[in-house]
């Protein structure tokens, strides 16, 4: 250790009270030797702000332990996210195959831990046959996350659901390995015993107990240790009560003893800084990474960087897991910068954080109170340097995490910066950014978008275009979105230009706005050679119609029919023979074929329409304006004489 532990002890004018927040003075002739103290507990060189006093060095806020893996990280509310423990229940449930367990884990991402066994267990309670299957593939495959307390809980698990022989089974393997069954589990086990009347197999335990063989499992050693240092002021007194106990420390322990003190950091890092001072224990990497995590929180960060930088220089790594549950709690408590300076020294050292872990910490950043582009860009130095490549799904993670908070005005900057650190926009995510930006009414930095597009040599495509005037339909501004299916057909879109011309069209019928989208259509139609979607046109003119607009709809009817479309000519034989005169009757059917008038079978429908809509004298004044060929037609005569006798003879003569 490079800290002195001497340094610290002041006897008897330094104590720590487990009543007070503060360390206790209760005498020394000269302060300001005390306040020499604060020099064993130096800044870490990333952070600036001033090191506590000593008097502030006590902790009494508690800190909750933070279950899980980076698979978990959201900056959505943690209840949309499935925990790990509910995935491996899931998949026991399904699977009895051992590999496929491990393949079932690997794909959802889950890593094994110590807490992570234990909250498992806890839920397989009830479902010894699951239970038994997860303990045996942990203890196969990482023993090391097993615990007297994980072999506790698979104990009681067995004892309660009768299975017998099991549980004295694994008594034994515990007794192996120096693990003892603890009182908890003694108790409901016999009440389990004495239910079913299996009283030798209850006197059997009661026995066990009375021989005081559990006394000096590590489970109750620890305990005892935690509480004997939870309870007391910190000296000379606790010390040889330590000492006088003559434990063998081991990591594991040594690690739980840290966990029990996590509400008390300062005496869980006095604990850490004693035990080796003393001799009694040398720490190794689990200790190191127990001590990390317990001070890994606001009020200890200083402790945390000089343990994480001692851990380090004595070659030891940072466990995953302790890295995930500190960045963790450094998110959820807005430790923004503390976050990213965490990442970037997981990132320089051991074992690499995942990419999730990444489009955790970017997101977290993005919806932080102030977005800092500096710490964003850290954060991607140090992930791009290390051989990584940014994907579309993590860039639009963020971007969508920049929008949750009304953000979308930062995507530019935010889209330069991952570019600098090598990203490229794919067509996907073109698309979503300029949707993104015209939908939420940011035209100018939606046209910024485009225009950097350009610039950097990686032109927007037509569905790039598209999407960009979708968004701006979508947020009502039609204006914008005819300017930019102007400026897309100029820049060679015109073959792809007909489903956003539908988009604006619909936009402006919806706004009752009939005329600006006939408009639109006749000036792309002329100059640009548009051909319109064959939905569009019947839109139109069906709205053009309802509105009076005869004309307008009369030029889409012979657009349309250039264009080689089926003739559409229902909405005007209703509007013609409701509201037309002769002469409309006559300008559409004219309208409507490129020959000189339409066949007879159209003409009579127009004739019917007339009749059914009680206009039998319009009807006659557009007969006729026909061809011969239409008033002496057999149809067409026969149409008329139909009618009553009094308009009969009111008839003009059809032969004349």
């Amino acid at each position: 250790m490079r800290f002195s532990w001497r340094l610290l002890r002041l006897r008897p004018h330094l104590r720590i009270s487990s009543n007070s927040s503060h360390f206790q003075v209760l005498s020394h002739p000269n302060l300001q030797s005390l306040r020499s103290l604060s020099s064993l507990f130096p800044k870490h060189p990333l952070h600036h702000t001033p090191s506590p006093p000593i008097s502030d060095f006590y902790f009494t806020s508690i800190v909750r332990p933070i279950y899980g893996t980076l698979r978990t990280f959201s900056s959505e509310p943690a209840a949309e996210q499935e925990s790990d423990h509910a995935v491996i229940v899931d998949i026991l449930s399904k699977s009895r195959d051992v590999d496929e367990i491990r393949k079932g884990l690997e794909s959802n991402g889950v890593v094994i831990s110590h807490d992570l066994v234990l909250e498992v267990l806890g839920q397989l309670e009830s479902n010894p046959d699951d239970a038994i299957r997860f303990f045996d593939w942990v203890s196969g495959d990482y023993g090391e996350k097993l615990s007297s307390k994980s072999f506790n809980l698979m104990l009681g698990i067995l004892g309660v659901n009768g299975l017998v022989k099991k549980f004295w089974d694994l008594n034994c393997d515990m007794k192996k390995k120096g693990y003892g069954m603890s009182k908890t589990v003694r108790d409901k086990v016999l009440e389990k015993f004495d239910k079913d009347g299996l009283k030798s197999e209850a006197e059997k335990l009661r026995d066990m107990f009375a021989s005081g063989s559990t006394d000096k499992s590590p489970d109750n050693i620890g305990s005892n240790v935690s509480r004997l240092i939870r309870t007391n002021l910190w000296g000379e007194d606790v010390e040889q009560q330590l000492r006088d106990m003559s434990v063998s420390f081991s990591s594991d322990m040594v690690k739980m003893i840290l966990e029990d003190l996590s509400t008390d950091p300062a005496k869980a890092y006095i604990f850490f800084l004693w035990i080796d001072e003393s001799g009694m224990f040398k720490h190794d990497e689990q200790t190191y990474n127990a001590m990390a995590t317990v001070l890994g929180r606001e009020d200890c960060i200083d402790r945390f960087w000089k343990v994480v930088d001692e851990m380090r220089s004595q070659g030891y790594k940072m466990e995953m897991e302790t890295f995930t549950k500190v960045l963790g709690r450094f998110c959820k408590r807005r430790m923004i910068e503390e976050a990213v300076n965490l990442y970037v020294f997981a990132m320089s050292v051991g074992d690499k954080p995942s990419e999730d872990c990444l489009t955790f910490l970017l997101k977290k950043i993005a919806v932080s109170e102030q977005f800092d582009l500096d710490l964003f860009s850290r954060a991607l130095k140090i992930f791009s340097e290390s051989g990584n490549v940014l994907k579309d799904s993590m860039v639009f993670a963020v971007l969508r995490s920049l929008s949750s908070v009304g953000r979308t005005g930062e995507f530019n900057e935010v889209l330069n910066v991952m570019k600098e650190y090598g990203y490229v926009c794919s067509g996907g995510l073109k698309r979503k950014v300029a949707y993104r930006l015209s939908r939420t009414g940011k035209s100018d930095e939606a046209n910024d978008f485009m225009n950097n597009l350009e610039a950097s040599g990686c032109n927007p495509d037509n569905k790039t275009w598209a999407s960009l005037i979708e968004g701006h339909c979508a947020a009502g501004d039609l204006d914008k979105a005819s300017d930019c299916i102007h400026k897309m057909v100029e820049k060679g879109g015109v073959p792809s230009a007909a489903y956003a011309l539908d988009l604006i069209v619909n936009g402006y019928c919806q706004k009752k706005h009939e005329t600006d989208a006939s408009h639109l259509l006749f000036d792309l139609v002329d100059k640009s050679q548009l051909k319109p979607r064959h939905s569009t046109y019947k839109t139109l003119i069906n709205k053009l119609l309802l509105c009076g607009e005869f004309k307008d709809a009369l030029k889409l009817l012979g657009m349309m029919r250039n264009h080689e479309f089926p003739p559409f000519i229902e909405p005007f034989i209703s509007y013609v023979s409701k509201s037309g005169t002769a002469d409309d009757g006559l300008e559409f059917l004219k309208g409507m074929t490129s020959k000189k008038f339409p066949s007879t079978t159209v003409v009579l429908q127009l004739f019917e329409a007339f009749f059914q809509a009680g206009r039998h004298g319009d009807a006659q004044d557009l007969l006729l304006k026909c061809p011969g060929y239409i008033r002496n037609h057999a149809d067409v005569l026969d149409l008329f004489c139909s009618m009553k006798p009094v308009e009969a003879a009111a008839s003009p003569n059809l032969t004349s």
